[in-house]
């Protein structure tokens, strides 16, 4: 796969147009690399001319700054701004919400100014413009699949609209869960709660959000995000439906349509 870094583009005089931000799920995670891959192909396909940090990008420090560590939330994004604005970077796309919101809204304060685009936004912007074109009978056409709002995505940043077109183009039946758009339900990952012990209660945040999903009888349960990519596979693993339901990202469903 083509992934060149910042570094490697700048030693041969080129600037890319795009900086990918891949972020620690995309980059750690085993499941999340492969929407980190799917989104590759999609960019190469397009011929999209991007770069990653590579081993110099750090985390952005939004579980810290969720956690209440402020302080190293500010060093973690001090350090990434003097990366990106050393590169002169000018615009950013990431597959995960988190990153999007706290590269797009909390950077600038610090001294971090760039055009923040969530992955749906450039997919469905590519497929605007005659770039990218998915096949007449893809492998989704006309199964049920519904939209978990990633709270990021959604309710933090009004993104409803790209993720569910792209659904739509895939000529698939979109069926939408009770607590959708607005009303959406976390998947309990979010706030940095994806990395402590849950508190008491009857019943798991995204064992609720599964059933959510498991109630449209959707074949398939579409995620913008890693981290909620994760939450539902878990849900979808408790209640035992892993061989009727599949979880997959946007990036993948788009890759898989195009056959790339």
């Amino acid at each position: 796969m083509q992934v060149p870094t910042m570094a490697d583009m700048m030693a041969k005089g080129e600037n890319p147009d795009i900086l990918f931000w891949v972020g620690c799920s995309g980059s750690f995670d085993d499941r999340a690399k492969k929407i980190t891959k799917a989104l590759v192909k999609i960019l190469n396909n397009c011929q999209v001319s991007f770069a990653v940090l590579g081993s110099e990008e750090s985390c952005t420090g939004d579980p810290a700054k969720r956690a209440g560590n402020e302080f190293t939330y500010q060093m973690q994004a001090m350090m990434n701004i003097e990366v990106l604005n050393a590169y002169e970077i000018k615009k950013i796309v990431t597959a995960c919400p988190h990153c999007f919101n706290t590269l797009k809204n909390e950077y600038p304060e610090l001294g971090g100014d760039y055009e923040v685009i969530h992955h749906t936004q450039m997919i469905q912007d590519l497929i605007n413009r005659g770039k990218l074109g998915l096949e007449e009978s893809g492998s989704f056409k006309g199964k049920k699949i519904t939209f978990h709002d990633p709270c990021y995505l959604g309710r933090a940043n009004d993104v409803y609209e790209a993720p569910r077109q792209l659904i739509e183009k895939l000529d698939a039946e979109l069926v939408e869960m009770k607590r959708c758009r607005t009303k959406g339900l976390c998947c309990g990952a979010g706030g940095a709660q994806m990395f402590k012990e849950a508190e008491k209660g009857n019943k798991e945040i995204n064992i609720e959000r599964t059933e959510d999903a498991i109630e449209t009888a959707a074949e398939v349960i579409a995620t913008g995000c890693p981290f909620c990519n994760t939450m539902m596979t878990d849900g979808i693993k408790n209640a035992e439906k892993e061989g009727t339901v599949k979880v997959l990202d946007i990036a993948e469903l788009i890759a898989n349509a195009a056959e790339l």
